[in-house]
């Protein structure tokens, strides 16, 4: 896992400050540069940066960034660090060749770490998995990534699951290098193991709250046979969108002298989902047990259900990779480039949202008015 091969992506260890720059540029300096010394015309930066512009103006593919580089102007060239060459200065912007090679070749968990955003003072981190179909080859299957994500939808990091593993796996990994003092993480029922909850607690001095489901058998049989109609600490909650009507209720109990054999829970919570489709009239039931380590006094009822719906904001990023920028649809392969381009489009998604907009595929039409100065205006270029 590139992970374990920290030292071999970065000329050094970015710090917290770095993470946290608001200059792009500043941050990917550390990036090891793959390409060997001789011959090369760009900096590992300015390709990057240019990378990243593109996808914010819409670009899914290697051609469709070779082609917005192509197309960019003199200023904005200056503006993404490309060298000025010969007599008269011109700026020539990476070809697609070098764009794709330098996508492909590049560490995919450095990258993902520098893009993303620092998850140091918030309150809630998401888990989640997801896999990029299109990546699939008739050797090897398609790329499986693992993403954190912040309640606001901005990614922290990405990792991709090596083949023939599982995101067990890979949990440890990617939430390692980030301060997750005193946030709250949430991830589904794969990621209910003894083993997480006792580091997310003890090492990193997080919280959890994890979802209890039959993969869990034992776990799961003593949530159910809790005395859950005795609770008086309820939460009611209802809404309609989406084409459908919802009712949620929420029971909290206090883990005292029950016995539930996981590392320092505090509740378990019931939660019963009563969703009505507007269209069809088809009604469907669902009861969801969830445990975690934050005590009553600092975790109501609606706190419980709150952050459990927060994990489903990581399935909202993962429809936009798909939806706005086709990323199933995407035919990216060859080495890490399914990953970084993964990774690019959350960090586009993660932009757009630290600026304010709640649509993105209209912020991106907006932005194709001004594709070659409102990217670089978005991330900080000066």
């Amino acid at each position: 896992m590139c992970r374990q091969s920290a030292t071999v992506c970065l000329t050094k260890s970015p710090t917290t400050a770095q993470r946290a720059a608001s200059g792009i540029a500043d941050r990917l300096v550390v990036l090891r540069d793959p390409r060997a010394r001789r011959g090369r015309r760009h900096s590992l930066v300015a390709v990057l940066l240019t990378a990243c512009c593109a996808v914010l103006a819409g670009a899914r593919s290697y051609l469709a960034i070779g082609q917005w580089a192509r197309h960019a102007p003199q200023d904005t060239l200056a503006r993404l660090g490309v060298r000025a060459a010969g007599a008269l200065g011109v700026r020539r912007a990476p070809s697609g060749s070098t764009i794709r090679r330098i996508v492909t070749l590049v560490c995919p968990g450095g990258l993902a770490d520098l893009l993303g955003c620092d998850p140091a003072g918030a309150a809630h981190l998401a888990v989640d998995g997801k896999c990029a179909r299109g990546s699939r080859t008739d050797a090897a299957p398609a790329a499986h990534l693992l993403s954190a994500v912040l309640a606001d939808g901005r990614t922290v990091s990405q990792l991709r699951v090596p083949d023939k593993t599982t995101e067990v796996t890979g949990f440890t990994h990617l939430l390692a290098p980030f301060d997750l003092a005193g946030v709250v993480v949430t991830a589904d029922a794969l990621h209910t193991h003894r083993d997480h909850a006792r580091w997310l607690v003890e090492e990193k001095k997080a919280h959890y709250v994890l979802v209890v489901k039959r993969n869990q058998p034992t776990l799961h049989d003593a949530l159910r046979s809790l005395p859950w109609k005795e609770v008086t600490a309820r939460r009611y909650e209802r809404e309609a969108g989406h084409g459908r009507r919802e009712t949620r209720s929420v029971r909290t109990l206090t883990i005292t002298d029950l016995n539930l054999d996981f590392p320092h829970v505090a509740q378990a919570a019931k939660i019963h989902r009563h969703r009505t489709d507007l269209k069809t009239g088809k009604i469907t039931r669902e009861t969801v047990y969830t445990i975690t380590d934050l005590p009553a006094r600092t975790a109501s009822p609606q706190a419980i259900g709150q952050l459990t719906r927060s994990q489903w904001g990581i399935e909202a990023v993962h429809h936009i990779r798909d939806t706005t920028f086709g990323e199933d649809a995407s035919k990216i392969r060859t080495g890490h480039g399914p990953a970084n381009m993964a990774t690019l489009r959350s960090f586009a998604i993660s932009t757009l949202r630290a600026a304010g907009h709640r649509s993105i595929a209209a912020s991106l039409r907006e932005i194709s008015y001004q594709p070659f100065t409102h990217p670089l205006d978005l991330i900080g270029l000066p």
